[in-house]
């Protein structure tokens, strides 16, 4: 939504045999808790910062108020409107966003770093006096309201929020984040700036930091740019999801494809079973190119050109969520082909070959997916504390994988798949 105040070049994080990553933890004198990546090699320092709460915390009525919130955080602040604070932002040569998903409203920014003291002068400012000025609000509220009102006439984008609410029921994950025009309409700056200080404080807080930046310096950019926040956000409870399996959800509309969704219950990530069902998901279609639905869907029949499954996770949900688009005149095949490998899967679980490969893929392909940048890097470290995995997890989770058995992989499957799933079909109207 927001364009970016100067484009810096994508650092490569350069990985040493055995994800050889040293991760430091800096507490602050104000005792705040950030994860630290020391890398001196080039002159650039990349933070991400979560608070908890999110789009699920979004009042009753003022439905989108939280992705309409990070819309302006670098539209003012302090003594800086608009235009000055992007002049300025600029004039450092820093990147600055902010984004918020169901659970957590995140920040990122990369700074050059003989440009930090600048940098992290700004970055202080918005998080802690964003202005919400009336003409800004009025901009970016217009923007988010035309993108709506453009998805309306997206037959997927319809489908997505018919299947949320029968999902989801009343649960706030089955609203929409974006919000809706008439709620939107209502959100002023006293809801924002109420909504802002309910939701960042020190207590809900997760930081990552890769660059080149000291921990002693680091323990003082927390406190300037942290420091003064509430001590405690002041969160609603959000209750468990409890999903709406068994059921079918058509949306008829004529298109060339035919869109197909299926949703199993998923396992959280503290889950013992977490990586007996990681692997499982991977054989089964995770894998993508070396899974059996790719395989039997696109490979076997052409029937697709992608089709896998993936395993979602939010603080209040899991699922395993089975996916593809087809021809409309065979979806009723592809679904059928998409059941009978979950049965089979459910009846007897991947072969030993199988099992090898996908823990040699899952091992292997860590540090490509999570360590290639130092952005993706100071993502992970703000993963890692917020699933609660420790310093020490990078290094013991070959150890994890590799320690799964046939056995367990096969429990996993029968615990998941035999349930009846909740099932999402997009595309022309079929017998």
């Amino acid at each position: 939504m927001k364009r970016f105040a100067a484009a810096l070049v994508l650092v490569v994080f350069t990985i040493a045999p055995a994800y050889a990553v040293e991760i430091k933890e800096v507490v602050s004198p104000k005792g705040i808790r950030a994860w630290l990546v020391q890398d001196d090699f080039v002159p650039l320092i990349s933070m991400r910062f979560s608070f908890k709460g999110g789009s699920a915390q979004d009042p009753s009525g003022k439905d989108g108020i939280a992705n309409l919130m990070t819309g302006l955080f670098d539209e003012g602040a302090g003594d800086l409107d608009s235009e000055a604070f992007q002049q300025q932002l600029d004039d450092v040569g820093a990147e600055m966003s902010f984004s918020a998903d169901d659970d957590s409203i995140s920040g990122t920014v990369r700074m050059l770093s003989d440009k930090r003291d600048a940098a992290v002068d700004l970055l202080a400012l918005a998080v802690n006096k964003p202005r919400f000025d009336q003409a800004p609000i009025d901009r970016i509220r217009q923007q988010v309201v035309a993108g709506i009102k453009a998805s309306e006439r997206d037959p997927n984008t319809i489908a997505g929020r018919k299947f949320a609410e029968a999902l989801y029921g009343k649960h706030p994950y089955g609203r929409q984040s974006e919000g809706k025009v008439d709620t939107l309409s209502s959100i002023t700056h006293d809801d924002l700036a109420t909504f802002h200080k309910r939701n960042f404080a020190r207590d809900n807080l997760i930081i990552g930091v890769v660059g080149s930046i000291s921990p002693e310096d680091l323990a003082t950019l927390l406190d300037k740019v942290f420091g003064d926040l509430p001590e405690k956000a002041q969160l609603e409870p959000v209750d468990e999801a409890k999903l709406g399996f068994d059921q079918t959800t058509r949306v008829d509309y004529v298109l060339p494809q035919t869109s197909i969704s299926m949703v199993y219950p998923g396992v959280r990530r503290q889950d013992p079973d977490f990586f007996p069902v990681f692997i499982m998901n991977h054989i089964l279609g995770g894998g993508t190119f070396s899974s059996r639905i790719y395989n039997e869907v696109r490979e076997k029949r052409g029937l697709a050109y992608s089709a896998g499954s993936t395993l979602a996770t939010k603080d209040h949900m899991s699922a395993l969520i089975i996916s593809t688009a087809t021809r409309a005149d065979r979806s009723n095949e592809t679904l059928q082909i998409l059941k009978d490998e979950v049965a089979r899967m459910a009846k007897d679980g991947p072969t030993e070959d199988e099992l090898v490969e996908a823990k040699k893929y899952l091992v292997g392909s860590y540090a490509v997916n999570n360590l290639d940048s130092s952005s993706a890097v100071a993502s992970t470290l703000v993963g890692l504390q917020d699933q609660k995995l420790g310093r020490d997890y990078i290094d013991k989770r070959s150890d994890l994988i590799n320690a799964v058995t046939l056995e367990q992989v096969k429990a996993a499957a029968q615990k998941l798949l035999l349930t009846s799933p909740a099932v999402l079909i997009v595309g022309p109207p079929q017998s």
